[in-house]
């Protein structure tokens, strides 16, 4: 028995979310850019299938093109004239609202199918690839996939030439078993839409008596089959680098340090203030802005490394998150409810260290 979803729920949340965004950017613009979709909303990935949308458009537009039997499109002179035009085109991306919410709506949707449920999003989209161009298709469509990529990455450039969609579809789901504890936490995924609007994911999963990792399980009469590509190593995703970075903080002083602020297992509020109030080097003191604004890059490298699982996007969610609260006591609640259960944070850490001394001073008295 598998999970099953309400659909009508995902269309529900799809069409409010993407309402409550369109209002937001087209009260005094009529049109949309590329460049603007790319940082619209705190999810990466419900902005990057928006051009995957778009560049799944831009390729029909040059078939439909491509299709006309009165021209000679295999013409070198008429092929690289087309494809500077095309070029052009894409880099003029210019959506009206009604255009743009159904595109923003069905991002949303495959967003969410992502999150939670990686293996047939993925096995979808080998069943989208052009017969026996399955590799040539992913890696075309590799950047636009930021959530579990790593489930599909190690395809890419290794499976051969002439593989059936079988066999790229069963080395997904072994694929799965062998990383899944290493996937970002749905919960976190997910998170990152709420700026916008909360998802519900008991509402989204209507029976919860079967896990995610069951439901999603291959068959085990066909991972003797997948072995093929068992031998193959994960690629890593490069993050894009980050803007509006402030010069790194001077070195902490060798001074000594008083007990750790999480020595009880969970990060307590008295005793981080007590840990913090303590230094005395430069700078320690001063009081910072915005957390989402005030990581310098190397910062933002270790705590993306260290503390969310190589993810920009639940990073800088995370950030944000932090922003929003009153005060140090409800930094720290949430901090304790949602980082460290469920990234599975070492709270002696040195990179939770690091970070608590930044929340500290965001919100210094």
């Amino acid at each position: 028995m598998t999970t099953q979803i309400n659909s009508k729920y995902l269309e529900n949340y799809a069409k409010a979310y993407s309402e409550t965004v369109c209002e937001r950017f087209f009260t005094d613009r009529q049109f949309i850019s590329g460049q603007d979709i790319v940082g619209l909303t705190s999810s990466v990935q419900v902005n990057f299938f928006v051009i995957k949308h778009l560049f799944e458009l831009w390729q029909k537009e040059l078939q439909k093109l491509k299709s006309n039997p009165y021209f000679d499109y295999r013409d070198i002179s008429v092929h690289e004239a087309l494809t500077q035009f095309m070029n052009v085109l894409s880099r003029r991306i210019r959506v009206e609202k009604g255009n743009f919410q159904p595109l923003l709506e069905e991002a949303v949707k495959r967003a969410v199918e992502l999150a939670t449920d990686p293996v047939s999003y993925y096995q979808s989209e080998i069943d989208q690839a052009p017969a026996k161009q399955i590799n040539e298709y992913l890696r075309e469509n590799k950047k636009y996939y930021k959530w579990h990529a790593q489930l599909i990455n190690f395809l890419i450039d290794k499976a051969g030439f002439g593989q059936e969609a079988s066999d790229y579809k069963k080395a997904i789901a072994a694929n799965y078993q062998a990383v899944k504890d290493q996937l970002e936490s749905v919960n976190l995924l997910l998170a990152t839409l709420g700026d916008v609007k909360a998802f519900d994911l008991d509402a989204y999963l209507q029976n919860d008596s079967q896990t995610e990792a069951e439901a999603l399980a291959p068959n085990p009469k066909t991972e003797e089959s997948a072995s093929f590509f068992e031998n193959f190593e994960e690629e890593e995703v490069k993050e894009a680098p980050q803007a509006k970075v402030e010069t790194t903080p001077e070195p902490v002083a060798s001074t000594p340090k008083s007990p750790s602020p999480s020595a009880s297992g969970s990060i307590q509020v008295t005793q981080v203030r007590a840990r913090f109030s303590a230094e005395s080097y430069k700078g320690m003191k001063g009081i910072i802005g915005e957390l989402s604004e005030s990581l310098a890059i190397n910062q933002r490298f270790m705590f993306r490394k260290e503390l969310f699982e190589g993810n920009d996007d639940l990073l800088t969610h995370a950030l944000k998150s932090l922003d929003a609260c009153d005060s140090l006591e409800d930094a720290i609640e949430l901090i304790n409810h949602r980082y460290l259960p469920e990234l599975g944070w070492e709270p002696n850490s040195e990179p939770v260290d690091e970070f608590l001394s930044l929340v500290y001073r965001r919100f210094l008295d």
